[in-house]
């Protein structure tokens, strides 16, 4: 079992640094390509749970797709984690977990921390 996951998207410079720091460190990682694999609904809970927030908190809120949807005004956590598991591209990234606990890559500073 791999020790630590990132939910990657390649094509980002922020998920690009902290997979390259990751394996700097050389441990052992689970890579998910959360556009191509989105999360479940029970792993996208318990990552929101890990990080202590909301679904909006994790929400990009400048991409397209978030405008294109017309999600600004919707509080329905259950709706805006649906509309998450449909919309990979609303989810924040990178996110790191390791030993229940989750960080996003932004800063990168975030991912020091998490590792120790």
């Amino acid at each position: 079992m791999k020790n630590i996951k990132i939910y990657h998207n390649p094509k980002c410079s922020k998920s690009r640094a902290t997979l390259a720091l990751l394996q700097e460190r050389e441990v052992e990682i689970e890579v998910i390509k959360y556009l191509d694999t989105p999360p479940s609904r029970q792993e996208l809970i318990e990552i929101l749970d890990m990080l202590g927030l909301s679904a909006r908190g994790l929400m990009r809120t400048k991409e397209d797709i978030y405008k294109e949807l017309g999600i600004k005004d919707i509080s329905d956590e259950d709706m805006l984690i649906n509309l998450m598991i449909a919309n990979p591209k609303l989810i924040e990234r990178p996110i790191v977990v390791k030993d229940g606990k989750a960080t996003i890559g932004r800063p990168i500073e975030n991912i020091i921390k998490l590792l120790g």
